[in-house]
């Protein structure tokens, strides 16, 4: 039994936007697949949750188009890793846009619980999802970072679409 409504035909563009992007577990799954951790049981560590939350996600981003399964061996497994598709880069934007309002209008709970959107091309912190707030240029997960604090002392590159996965339809 489906725990929400499929909004997925309304004649509204934010409602069908939602039907994908609009439940947490799908954004922080996307958040580590940005930042290269496309891996199952790594997602499932850093993300804290459980095997069948995390399932069903995947598999939704995956039918959604927004993500692709890649094989690779395991120690003589083959297991599978989940990589952007160019429809999934699109969705940078978004997860920038919650950052900073996160950043903005909410308390961190410690010093070290900030996530901040850097330009790889200026260096600069950017108070814009899609634009660098610096230098004017557009943000896109080849020229963005992103410092989380709590991840690591220096900012990450971000994962780009895997080649070949075509512009979203």
């Amino acid at each position: 039994m489906a725990l929400r409504s499929d909004w997925s035909r309304r004649n509204c563009s934010m409602a069908r936007g939602l039907d994908i992007l609009g439940d947490p577990w799908t954004i922080l799954v996307l958040r580590e697949v940005f930042f290269g951790n496309g891996r199952f049981d790594a997602m499932k560590a850093r993300l804290e949750v459980a095997d069948s939350v995390l399932t069903r996600r995947l598999a939704g981003l995956v039918d959604s188009g927004l993500l692709i399964k890649k094989a690779y061996d395991d120690g003589g497994r083959t297991r599978s890793e989940y990589v952007l598709t160019e429809k999934g880069e699109d969705a940078l934007p978004v997860l920038n846009a919650v950052t900073l309002w996160s950043e903005k209008h909410l308390p961190a709970p410690t010093e070290q619980a900030h996530m901040f959107v850097i330009h790889r091309g200026c260096g600069q912190r950017t108070s814009s999802a899609d634009t660098c707030t610096a230098c004017g240029q557009r943000l896109t997960a080849a020229t963005t970072s992103w410092h989380s604090q709590t991840r690591t002392t220096s900012p990450v590159e971000l994962a780009t679409a895997a080649a070949g996965t075509g512009a979203a339809a």
